[in-house]
């Protein structure tokens, strides 16, 4: 298995940070500027348009046999992705001498096409659903959304054999059996109800396999795996059953890094990882190492308070109130917030934030259920 020598990457990856992209909330006018600046390297389109008529990208790299499509922001409120797409674009348009080769390997052996925000109309809002409330990643049965049409017709005429499915996870996820957030997870779909293991499969989990190899050395015990439960209406599940090989990466929490700028850059590494695998395997042989990799788990709070009164019918209470941030548009500005997850013993549950709160009364907390 041939992996990016990560002491390499962890010189050159200041260089290719894309620095107009920063925080949570991404939206078209941000990259609209990005895009229309890439060289011609790559080859740039406007694919459709979304429910409110904002433009939809393509961007192409790459003259190679192997075909890979990489999304990003199906869920409008997940941008990590986006941001990784656009160091990724940094690092093909700049002369990073130290990796030339592996830059050589991809854009020879492989096409690339890449539709950077998806749902643009959700990041607007900072949800997770269009504008007409469709989750596109929900959707790849009825089609019922422009932007979700927009994907597929696109899958049909390029014909991928790889997919990257890009995606945020809340920061409630761990590392089952640690107490590390999960700051990268992967999936490699189902294509049926069965789970069956088919070539399709293994030649997913062979790529998750050295994403995770990669990652293990920057940031270990922090990568996760999700459930392959089989959801007959997702994207990737679908693509996968169509026999386009679908790997899914979830961007999660990294310590004190609310605006994801610390975990787009391990998004960015696996990416590439991936696809220079892709770009120079001579086989999938080695998918079982995936099975290796800890399940999720649900057991990260922002912040536990410790020990604080509560009253509830009556009686006074000692609990412990574990809070997830969260956040919303509100006049156009993103603002977080604290909401209250779980409320109980939290003994088993795991934070970088334990704040005793005897002392403290619920009301002083400025929390928010709504």
């Amino acid at each position: 298995m041939k992996l990016i020598d990560v002491k390499t990457l962890e010189l050159l990856y200041p260089k290719n940070f894309e620095k107009n992209l920063k925080g949570r909330r991404i939206l078209f006018d941000d990259i609209e500027p990005l895009v229309q600046k890439l060289s011609l390297k790559f080859k740039k389109e406007i694919l459709g348009y979304s429910e409110n008529n904002i433009p939809i990208y393509k961007i192409s790299v790459g003259t190679g046999k192997i075909k890979i499509l990489v999304w990003s922001q199906m869920h409008g409120n997940e941008s990590t992705g986006t941001k990784a797409l656009f160091d990724l674009f940094n690092f093909f348009e700049k002369n990073n001498a130290e990796l030339s080769e592996i830059i050589t390997a991809i854009l020879t052996n492989c096409t690339i096409q890449f539709i950077p925000l998806l749902n643009p109309d959700g990041a607007f809002k900072f949800t997770r659903e269009n504008a007409h409330n469709i989750d596109l990643n929900r959707d790849a049965v009825t089609r019922k959304a422009k932007e979700s049409n927009l994907l597929r017709e696109v899958l049909e005429a390029f014909n991928p054999k790889f997919c990257f499915n890009l995606h945020d996870q809340r920061s409630i996820f761990n590392v089952e059996g640690t107490a590390n957030p999960a700051t990268i997870s992967f999936l490699a779909p189902s294509e049926d109800v069965e789970r069956t293991l088919t070539e399709g499969r293994k030649e997913t989990m062979s790529v998750i396999v050295a994403m995770n190899e990669l990652l293990h050395q920057v940031i270990p015990n922090q990568v996760g795996r999700y459930t392959d439960e089989f959801y007959p209406t997702a994207t990737g599940d679908n693509f996968q059953k169509l026999g386009h090989n679908t790997i899914l990466i979830e961007a999660g929490h990294y310590r004190d890094d609310y605006e994801r700028d610390i975990t787009r850059k391990y998004n960015f590494y696996a990416l590439l990882q991936g696809i220079y695998f892709i770009s120079a395997a001579k086989d999938y042989a080695n998918y079982k190492p995936y099975y290796e990799i800890p399940n999720n788990d649900t057991k990260f709070l922002d912040i536990i308070y410790k020990n604080i009164k509560i009253t509830e019918n009556n009686r006074n209470q000692i609990v412990d109130i574990g809070i997830q941030l969260k956040f919303k548009v509100i006049t156009n500005k993103l603002e977080m917030f604290k909401y209250i997850e779980k409320v109980g013993d939290l003994s088993d549950y795991y934070s970088y934030n334990y704040i005793s709160a005897e002392n403290l009364d619920i009301k002083e907390l400025e929390l928010s259920n709504s």
